[in-house]
């Protein structure tokens, strides 16, 4: 309480518009003040946006661009004929895993832990993460 007092006091003091507009958010958040520099401590996002997406069960590892397939680290199972979505900075694809193979070799389902190849619709990136729908 005594360091929102402080800040307001500050705030009342300087003639910087754009040091009270933060002065007046970081009352509302988490702050920490040293050396005459405000330092805002954004507050833990949330995983609502995940939940949307499905449970995160991979992430993409490499991309091969001439049979559009993707190599992905999976952290859950999967299983031909899961719906999966592709989610990235510019990537948002949401498809069915019609095609997997681990080492050239067709699978049907596959564990956590395992590196396999899956057939996508269009281009993704490296570090793009695989949800399951």
């Amino acid at each position: 309480m005594a360091l929102k007092k402080k800040i307001k006091k500050a705030a009342k003091k300087s003639t910087n518009k754009m040091f009270k507009k933060k002065i007046k958010k970081a009352v509302k958040k988490t702050v920490t003040v040293s050396k005459k520099k405000l330092v805002l401590k954004k507050k833990p996002t949330t995983k609502k946006a995940a939940k949307n997406e499905g449970k995160l069960i991979g992430l993409i590892t490499h991309y091969f661009p001439h049979v559009q397939a993707a190599v992905i680290k999976l952290k859950g199972p999967l299983a031909k004929g899961d719906t999966v979505k592709i989610k990235g900075h510019t990537t948002d694809i949401t498809q069915i895993a019609a095609s997997m193979q681990i080492d050239r070799v067709d699978i049907q389902t596959a564990k956590k832990g395992d590196e396999i190849g899956l057939q996508v619709s269009s281009r993704v990136r490296q570090q793009d993460k695989v949800y399951k729908v």
